[in-house]
Order: C-alpha cells, then sequence, then structure tokens
C-alpha cells in the first residue's frame, strides 16, 4: 500500500466526519476493512450477512455525501446497517447480545439512527411523513430511504412510493437491487435527460417557461406542441419505468460497488428540486466468497459460523423445529393432494426447500407480501382447495385484517404454521413471536394449537386438514428435542401428561412440557395443546385442585391465559390462581434463557411459585 494513503483502523471510529477528507481509494481500503469486519463479528454472533456485505460502499458514499446528523437516513428492513452502525462509532463485538448492538437501526443507540424498521417495506411512507414536516417547518435537510428489492414488491412500499411520487415533499429514494429487475437505460441522450431532469435549475426554468407560455392561448397551444415533442423524444431515447411513471426522477442504474458513481448519483439527487429514485445495482453477499455464490438465500441470516470454510455452527444431535414440521408437511402434501402451500419470502428460513422443489406446481413464494398470503388463501380455500400458510408469528400480524375478513368471516378452511412463535432471542424486539396468539384469539373461527413434540405436531397438522376453520400450529424457534409418542386426543381435548395426585396442578403447552415433568414429577401436569377453543369439559376436571397454575412462556397473557382465567370464574372456581405469561412488553435482544428470566417465564421462576404460598396473582 502507498504510504500517501491513509488506512483506518475500524476501532478508531467515532463518526463518519472522517469520510469527508478521505479520497476514493482511501475509501475504497475502508470498505475492504468494514467487509473484513463484517464477517469476522458475524462469524461470532450470527447475523445478516449477505444484506449487509452488498451495501457497504453504498453506505460509505452516502455518509461521504449527507450528514446524517442533520439529514435522515432510512434503512428498510434496517437488517442492511452493520456498516452504517461501525462507520457512526459502533463496535459490531456484541452484536445481538442482551445489552449489545442491535441488528437493525434503534433509535436508543445512535443520533444517527432516526427511524426503526420494525418490518419490511415501511420505509417509504415514514420518510415522506419526515419529508411533509420538515417542508411544513421549512426547514432544510434530506431524507435518504434505502429500500431493496424484496421489500419493494410488498404493498405498502407500493402506497409510499405513490403518495411520494405525487406530493410536493422530496425525498430521495436508493433501490438497492441485487438482481437487475429494472431495464437499464443507455446512451448519451439517456445521460443527458437523466441530468437535466434531475437539475434544480431546469425545472426552475421550466416552470417559469410554463407560466410565460400560458399567458395567451397561442402561447398555451404552442407549449402544450413543445411538451409533447419533448416527451415523444423522451420515450424514444429513455425507456420509462415504474418510477417514472409515479411521478419520481430516475437515475440509474448504477454500479452500486462503485463509490465514484454512487457519490455523483448521491450529489444529483440533492440537487433535484422533486423527489429522487436512485437505482443501484449490487451484489449480495459482495467480497464473501460462500455469500456472494449463495442464490437460495442461505447466507441472508445465519447462525455463527466458520469464516474460512462457511460451515455454520448448529445443534447437531437436535434438528430444528422449523425442520421438522417441513417433513411433516411434505408427508401431509404427498397424502393430499389438494394442498397448495403458501410463504411470504422465507423459504430457507423455515426449511421449505425441499417441499418447494418436489411440489413446484402446489408451493408458492410470494414474497414480502403477508397480506396477500391470506387473501390468497381465501381463494384457494373457497374453490375447494386446502391452503397451508407457513409464516413467522411477527409477519403474520401484518394480515390481521385478511385473516379476520377473507378466511375467518367466511369460515374457510386453512392452516396456518405459525414458525418463530415465542420469545425469538437475538433478533429482539422487532422479532418476538409473544402476540399472535392473543391477536388470533380475537377473531371467531380460529384453532390455535401448539404441540409439545413431533408425535403431537402430526396429529395437529392431519387435524388441521378437517372442518375446523382457520387453524393456527404455533412452534418456536428451538430445537425438537423430542419425538414423543403415539397419544390420543379429540379436537379441543387436553391432556393430562403426569398424574401424581396433587393438589396443585401446572396447565401448560409446547416443548417446555418434557422440562416441566422432569422437574416436577410430583405435581399434576395438563398438556392444554389447544389454546382455543377452551372446552367446558377441560375447565371442569381442573376445579378440584386447590390450586392451578397457568404456565404460558410462549404469549402474553391477553390470549389463551386470561380467557381461561375467565372460564375458571364462570365456573365458580374458588381455589388459588397462579399466572406465569410473558410481560406485555417489547423484548430487546438476547438469548432466549436470558429473555425468560427477564420476563418471569423461566423454569426457575415456575419453581419459585410452586414453592410460594401466595394466592392469586
Amino acid at each position: 500500500m502507498s504510504k500517501d494513503l491513509k488506512k483506518i483502523d475500524i476501532n478508531e471510529i467515532k463518526s463518519p466526519e472522517l469520510l469527508k477528507d478521505l479520497s476514493i481509494k482511501e475509501l475504497e481500503l475502508l470498505c475492504a476493512s468494514i467487509r473484513e469486519e463484517i464477517i469476522d463479528k458475524t462469524s461470532i454472533n450470527g447475523g445478516h450477512v449477505a444484506s449487509n456485505l452488498g451495501v457497504v460502499e453504498l453506505t460509505v458514499a452516502l455518509h461521504s455525501v449527507f450528514d446524517f446528523k442533520k439529514d435522515k437516513l432510512l434503512l428498510d428492513v434496517g437488517h442492511q446497517c452493520y456498516a452504517h452502525k461501525i462507520l457512526t462509532g459502533r463496535s459490531l463485538q456484541n452484536l445481538r447480545k442482551k445489552d449489545g448492538i442491535s441488528g437493525f437501526e434503534k433509535r436508543h443507540e445512535s443520533v444517527y439512527d432516526c427511524f426503526e424498521a420494525g418490518h419490511s417495506s415501511t420505509s417509504l411512507s415514514a420518510a415522506y411523513g419526515m419529508a411533509v414536516v420538515r417542508d411544513q417547518e421549512k426547514a432544510n435537510y434530506d431524507v435518504v430511504a434505502v429500500i431493496g428489492d424484496g421489500a419493494i414488491t410488498s404493498g405498502l412500499a407500493f402506497e409510499g412510493l405513490n403518495n411520494i411520487g405525487r406530493g410536493d415533499s422530496k425525498v430521495i429514494i436508493i433501490f438497492n437491487d441485487n438482481e437487475m429487475s429494472i431495464s437499464k437505460s443507455t446512451g448519451g441522450i439517456a445521460r443527458f435527460l437523466q441530468r437535466i431532469r434531475t437539475s434544480v435549475s431546469y425545472n426552475k426554468k421550466k416552470k417559469a417557461y410554463q407560466r410565460f407560455m400560458c399567458k395567451t392561448r397561442f402561447g398555451f397551444w404552442l407549449f402544450n406542441i413543445s411538451a409533447r415533442i419533448k416527451n415523444r423524444f423522451k420515450k424514444m431515447f429513455l425507456p420509462s419505468n415504474i418510477f417514472d411513471a409515479m411521478g419520481c426522477a430516475y437515475i440509474g442504474p448504477i454500479d452500486g460497488h462503485n463509490i465514484k458513481e454512487l457519490q455523483k448519483a448521491l450529489r444529483q439527487a440533492k440537487k433535484s428540486s422533486k423527489s429522487v429514485v436512485i437505482h443501484t445495482l449490487t451484489v449480495k453477499g459482495k467480497g464473501y466468497k460462500y455469500a456472494e455464490e449463495d442464490k437460495k438465500g442461505t447466507w441472508h441470516g445465519v447462525p455463527p459460523f466458520n469464516k474460512e470454510t462457511g460451515e455454520f455452527i448448529k445443534n447437531k444431535e437436535y434438528p430444528s423445529w422449523s425442520k421438522e414440521i417441513a417433513s411433516l408437511v411434505y408427508d401431509f402434501m404427498s397424502k393430499h393432494q389438494d394442498t397448495i402451500l403458501i410463504n411470504p419470502a422465507m423459504i430457507e428460513g423455515s426449511e421449505l426447500g425441499t417441499l418447494f422443489h418436489d411440489f413446484k406446481s402446489r408451493c408458492y413464494d410470494v414474497g414480502i407480501c403477508e397480506s396477500h398470503a391470506f387473501s390468497m388463501a381465501s381463494g384457494i380455500a373457497l374453490n375447494s382447495y386446502h391452503p397451508i400458510i407457513s409464516i413467522y408469528s411477527t409477519f403474520m400480524q401484518r394480515a390481521f385484517d385478511e385473516i379476520q375478513q377473507d378466511l375467518a368471516r367466511m369460515d374457510l378452511n386453512c392452516t396456518i404454521l405459525v414458525d418463530r412463535s415465542g420469545l425469538i432471542g437475538a433478533d429482539g424486539e422487532t422479532h418476538q413471536g409473544i402476540f399472535d396468539e392473543s391477536m388470533l384469539y380475537t377473531i371467531p373461527n380460529v384453532t390455535i394449537s401448539m404441540p409439545s413434540n413431533k408425535m403431537e405436531a402430526k396429529i395437529l397438522l392431519e387435524e388441521s386438514y378437517l372442518n375446523h376453520g382457520v387453524f393456527a400450529i404455533r412452534y418456536p424457534r428451538d430445537y425438537l428435542k423430542n419425538e414423543g409418542s403415539v397419544v390420543n386426543f379429540k379436537y379441543g381435548e387436553w391432556f393430562m401428561v403426569n398424574n401424581a395426585k396433587s393438589d396443585d396442578v401446572i396447565v401448560t403447552f409446547g416443548p417446555i412440557i418434557a422440562d416441566v415433568k422432569e422437574l416436577f414429577p410430583n405435581v399434576d401436569i395438563v398438556n392444554a395443546i389447544y389454546q382455543k377453543p377452551i372446552l367446558k369439559e377441560n375447565v371442569e376436571k381442573l376445579l378440584k385442585y386447590k390450586r392451578i397454575i397457568i404456565y404460558n412462556p410462549y404469549a402474553t397473557k391477553e390470549g389463551f391465559v386470561n380467557n381461561f382465567v375467565e372460564m375458571l370464574t364462570l365456573y365458580y372456581y374458588r381455589g388459588e390462581i397462579v399466572i406465569l405469561a410473558v410481560k406485555e412488553d417489547f423484548i430487546k435482544a438476547g438469548t432466549q434463557a436470558e429473555q425468560m428470566q427477564e420476563c418471569g417465564v423461566s423454569l426457575d421462576h415456575l419453581k419459585a411459585k410452586l414453592n410460594s404460598d401466595k394466592g392469586v396473582e
């Protein structure tokens, strides 16, 4: 390396101000260091690898052109923020750990984080809201939203784009395209028109010309003729795209790994008097062989890995719940030829690759379009096929209306596989799966269930094929340690898994049952495998106990727990009721064990409650 080039120590970066004084070559060297740091720290902590490696140059270019202490930067979905965090003085040492740096933008972490993306496709709407207030206050700063090609397929993104295109408040949109999905504009005239469309002086002169010409009837006629001629040439030499059509100026596509080209486009966008879309072409996983060559999305979000070999460090003793549920669905779809599987962009996460390969004609990835997935399912159900929707708990919340109106209201049959139910771990508050139970509880014609082992999951899956309306099967982000044995239970029925003839009874469900049974062999334990409906015969069998401990470490009390307590009250239960459920809060990142401890639903908390002589809580 030339002695004239300045090499930046990643650990000494306090703010992005230092970028303003670096040459292009020095910025490129910094990008290489940032990549090394991302690979190194994610190999230890896990996280979003490919998406972050793909936007390193883009992030550096953004911070070198804008001042995001004053300007606003919104990252959609937020899982591409690692370079942004490094440049704003935050270490990835404790990435995604309790009290460490989050894997997403967090306003409490830094003045440079003005936005927190809960889920995808929200950035454009939020950016427009910020721009509206800026203009109301006659302030002077730029609002920049970075949105990827996956997030932009969502209907919400198009709603925001439509509003931005026809509104007066300027937003700069970076369309981060890691697969070239919009036709490329080429040639000198295309570049010329591109420059003048985003030029402040051009837009001012255009408006002045229009006002002057439209003062007379002849001038108005001449203006219309000239406008038509200009538009004809524009169409001939610069093919329009959806951004043009929606009223935004368009720059691109440009190389998203060329800092000089990126800076030029960003400065051009700053000068524009109207909203601009900069279309950047990037390589997801850039600079790390295993992530760069991945075509399935395996390297999107990963556990810790060996950075030399690319091998993931997983629990080799047990398979994941996602993988085992997928294997059951495979058998289920083989048996029932009138089933169709729908998944919103989480094929790898839910381990559905084999299903999508072997049942190509009956598996649909609808992209990040959760609402569409459930409305599509209603159409399938109305035509006498059985839809199966595999979806993460936290993403299902976006489809509340469609579940209620398009499925449950018409009492249509549908199986919902609710992956990542319960406390989620390192992804933190935006991804917790603790609210879906209470959400579904408010909707009629919905069944909610949670198996404790693979055998129970198989029975529930077969039951969901029958005429029970919307049938949700919840399972956690965890390893399946218990295959289970054959057990007979009817729809809605609870059953005893430990009959110790005790005065106390623990009512619980899900995989935690195995641990509860081992830890408390002298206490009666009931598997409330169906959280909804709660049948009266289930309640009546429990009225004899002096104390009922309701243990739900997978959701807040607003769903099953509160409804069960209400049923006990209606049946004049006079004993003690003890409740352990996840607290109603947005639970921050940590291990699942740490989160259970924080929420008061660990096995130690259960033990303390059982040993307590306190009354109703």
